[in-house]
């Protein structure tokens, strides 16, 4: 994440030219951070298709309203922990409340690190899905957009972070962004327990309800990571910047290929924990790990080591999904294989294949990166890992993280919100007074209650 020129955009030139520049590196910014909002739009796909048809709204309305805590609480104070002048740990009150910027000018930057911010929020509601309550949501999604996330940027991206000066390389957030959110994903689905009926006596799947809207969701996601990693460069006005931003896009691209190609090989060999088939899912899943893991370094790969990287993020994703299951962890949307694994992977793949380390035949500065990235790596689970201990573990002693065993089998889209996602058969005949302790909708098979 280049923030260069951050710190003079308060000042007032006069040259027609450099207010060109400027202008232009700002609709760069502004243009690739809408398209990241619709990574929203993805991530609400992925996930309501992910879960049962009794927790669609639920989904929902998580998704759309981490855009929104997450804009007030960057707004508050996020961008000034970020990005305002501080220590080697934090920023201070530069920009509390917007102030510092709205004497001059660096929205675009501020609304391309919101979005950054949202996405950090958002990764941790599918691993929580279909028993998390919602005041732990609002709780999380403040607490990680508005102060750990920031606080993390802030070492990686910010000139005095302590990461920065130890040398860590993370180019568009392997470890700032996605790391982060798989480790909250981590603790959150570890504290909260798993969802009723998923390891009884047997390993239980509880599919989805939609796999097109899975489908849908994963597509839009691919389309938002070449605007998450092809914006980070953070201007487009400076010599060659066109040749790396295409460089960037084509190493993402590449990056998800092939996580897709070797899940789906492993998929078809029965080497990714099902029977042997070909597995859309778990293809789909390793094309974003692929995408995750090229975050940290696409701009230093060449094209065919972006491919290996996004390669060996397939069976990364694949060991970490069968290990949590193998330990009872349950992860509907598989969250923290992506995001967890695809990162810290990301950080030493792309540490190791950078144009300037082992491909050039340094080893020594292979290693001394490798060894900086995974410090950062380590910094970056235990901060986020530790606070989110505390909050998760707080709110389960409150009795408010989870909901109640009932709400759970309704289904939150009644229970919760009064408004269900599909109003039709599955839905009518049922009760939502919990007599049934099985669950409360006539056709059970929808819901997959079996």
């Amino acid at each position: 994440m280049d923030v260069s020129g951050a710190d003079d955009r308060n000042a007032t030139t006069r040259d027609p030219l450099e207010d060109l520049k400027r202008n232009v590196d700002d609709f760069f910014l502004i243009t690739n951070a809408i398209i990241i909002c619709l990574m929203q739009c993805g991530f609400a796909c992925l996930e309501v298709g992910s879960v049962r048809a009794k927790n669609a709204t639920n989904i929902m309305m998580k998704n759309m309203m981490d855009m929104f805590i997450s804009g007030t609480c960057y707004w508050l104070v996020g961008y000034s922990l970020a990005f305002g002048s501080g220590s080697s740990f934090t920023g201070l009150w530069d920009f509390v409340a917007g102030r510092g910027l709205s004497n001059g000018a660096f929205f675009s930057h501020w609304f391309f690190q919101f979005t950054f911010a949202a996405t950090a929020a958002t990764i941790v509601s599918g691993a929580v899905a279909e028993r998390c309550s919602f005041v732990s949501y609002l709780a999380y999604s403040a607490v990680i957009s508005g102060f750990l996330y920031p606080i993390v940027s802030h070492w990686a991206w910010s000139p005095e972070g302590w990461l920065s000066i130890l040398g860590y390389q993370d180019f568009a957030g392997s470890g700032v962004v996605h790391l982060l959110g798989g480790v909250c994903a981590l603790v959150g689905a570890v504290v909260l327990g798993p969802r009723i009926g998923r390891f009884d006596a047997k390993e239980n799947e509880l599919p989805g309800h939609s796999t097109p809207l899975v489908g849908v969701g994963g597509m839009i996601l691919f389309t938002g990571f070449l605007a998450f990693n092809g914006g980070s460069l953070g201007h487009i006005s400076q010599p060659g910047d066109g040749e790396q931003v295409a460089k960037v896009l084509a190493n993402t691209a590449l990056g998800g290929a092939g996580g897709a190609l070797v899940t789906m090989a492993l998929s078809r060999a029965g080497l990714a924990g099902r029977a042997a088939n070909w597995s859309f899912l778990n293809s789909l899943n390793g094309a974003l790990t692929g995408m995750v893991s090229v975050c940290a370094c696409a701009d230093q790969l060449q094209m065919w080591a972006a491919l290996i990287v996004g390669a060996v993020a397939g069976p990364v994703f694949c060991f970490v999904s069968r290990t949590l299951i193998a330990l009872k962890v349950d992860d509907p949307l598989d969250a923290v294989a992506v995001h967890g694994g695809g990162g810290v992977w990301g950080l030493v793949g792309g540490a190791l294949l950078r144009s300037d380390t082992l491909v050039a035949g340094d080893l020594g500065a292979a290693g001394r990166l490798v060894a900086c990235n995974l410090a950062g790596a380590a910094g970056i689970a235990l901060w986020s890992g530790g606070a989110c201990l505390l909050l998760f573990g707080a709110l389960r002693k409150a009795d408010l993280l989870r909901v109640s065993q009932q709400e759970e089998l309704e289904g939150m889209d009644l229970s919760k919100h009064a408004e269900p996602a599909y109003p039709g058969p599955p839905w009518h005949g049922g009760t939502v007074s919990g007599k049934n302790p099985e669950g409360s909708y006539s056709n059970r098979a929808f819901n997959n209650e079996e």
